[in-house]
């Protein structure tokens, strides 16, 4: 169940000027998220699921409607969100401890505190021992778990995560899940995480969010009400089951009238 809305997407519309014409990423699109919730972003590819992050970020802004954090309009990137992509992002010239203080610095917290909240958070990714690597020594997960402790140390309210586990390898993509999950159990962080991959959305999340093609819209939010926290048997409970088929189903079926249109 939602709690008190820490998000309020309203109204949203977001169109694109392509070569003269109007090209509409979002149109009317309305959701609520709570504070402390865990919501996946599913949908076909160029549904305007990054598009949404990035105007959750104030990366970009609505041409139409209203997105607001804690009751604020979002007008641009702020310590209150923070961001996480794909790729890293870490400066391959600065230990993962300096990559960390990063945000911090820029924030002008004094030098000792910014050490202390950095290994704080990376203790909460299990990479305490890393700090005075460099990122070229680290696996891909370490890297991301790196750039997750980075977002983390600025003590945002909201992380916006998108397609975070893309390029990583199976294996590897299901470790970082959970200790994702693990991660969330201990701060509860308001996550909005978006992803191609039904099993990590459903495994995941309070709500799954289901987006159909151009224009953007929601057709759905799922609620997943799986026990947590959650280890890695709950993907081969029947309840489990039953929720991932319901989205995939969901999502299949837009994938494929995308193709027909």
């Amino acid at each position: 169940m939602m709690t008190e809305p820490l998000i309020q997407i309203s109204g949203v519309t977001k169109v694109f000027d392509h070569g003269g014409q109007s090209v509409y990423a979002l149109k009317d699109v309305d959701l609520s998220i709570g504070e402390g919730e865990f919501v996946t972003i599913v949908g076909p590819s160029g549904c305007g699921k990054s598009t949404m992050l990035n105007l959750l970020g104030g990366l970009d802004f609505p041409s139409s409607g209203l997105v607001s954090v804690d009751g604020h309009p979002v007008t641009a990137p702020g310590p209150d969100r923070g961001v996480i992509f794909q790729q890293y992002a870490l400066f391959p010239w600065l230990t993962v401890r300096k990559n960390v203080e990063f945000g911090l610095r820029v924030a002008g917290v004094p030098r000792q505190q910014r050490r202390e909240l950095a290994m704080q958070s990376l203790r909460l990714v299990d990479l305490e021992d890393f700090a005075d690597s460099l990122p070229k020594t680290l696996s891909g997960g370490m890297k991301q778990r790196c750039a997750i402790a980075r977002a983390y140390a600025v003590s945002p309210e909201l992380l916006l995560m998108d397609e975070p586990f893309g390029a990583l390898d199976a294996l590897t993509r299901v470790r970082m899940q959970s200790s994702l999950l693990d991660t969330w159990q201990r701060e509860r962080k308001t996550v909005v995480f978006i992803t191609h991959d039904v099993d990590e959305a459903v495994f995941l999340a309070d709500r799954v969010v289901v987006m159909g093609p151009r224009p953007g819209h929601i057709v759905k939010v799922i609620d997943v009400d799986l026990p947590r926290p959650r280890d890695e048997r709950v993907r081969d409970s029947e309840q489990f089951q039953q929720v991932r088929s319901v989205v995939w189903n969901d999502v299949y079926y837009h994938e494929e009238q995308k193709e027909k249109s």
